[in-house]
């Protein structure tokens, strides 16, 4: 491991703090008078969040970055990145159990996101688990609980698009 692997760079600028993994740039907010601090994962190029940064006791410079306050901006980009992954990953994979034929069925719909060809594979487990069917389906479909049941009530038969 080289000295920078083992003791990364931090950069601590009162307009630029670099450290845990974040870069912290304030900037002139381009819609008003203000100031906004953007917050940048470190390999990333574009910020995972921007918002509103105080103005200085003059007011017209931003107030100098401080370590309270860049631990206080990890922490909130950190918690809208992980709810923006948990919100992508729940609409790439959705699940819904129904009642069909007597039996409780899970239906599930997974989704490989992809620009090029993008693919979606919807299948259902009875109680135990066990696979029931599986079929490649439209990235498009619309799972919810009347498309399960009439998926399930009809032999698990490959979903019109």
């Amino acid at each position: 491991m080289t000295p920078s692997e083992a003791d990364p760079i931090k950069t601590q600028e009162p307009r630029r703090w670099v450290a845990d993994g974040w870069t912290a740039q304030v900037i002139k907010n381009e819609d008003d008078d203000g100031w906004a601090v953007a917050m940048t994962p470190d390999g990333q190029t574009e910020p995972a969040l921007v918002g509103p940064w105080t103005m200085g006791r003059d007011k017209k410079n931003p107030k100098p970055l401080d370590g309270p306050a860049f631990s206080t901006l990890v922490k909130t980009a950190s918690e809208f990145v992980r709810r923006h992954e948990q919100q992508l990953h729940a609409s790439l994979h959705q699940s819904i159990t129904v009642t069909a034929k007597g039996q409780r069925v899970t239906v599930s719909l997974d989704i490989v996101p992809d620009d090029e060809n993008p693919t979606a594979t919807l299948s259902a487990h009875n109680e135990g688990g066990d696979l029931l069917a599986r079929q490649r389906v439209a990235p498009s479909f619309k799972l919810n609980r009347s498309s399960a049941v009439a998926w399930a009530d009809g032999g698990f038969a490959r979903p019109k698009p």
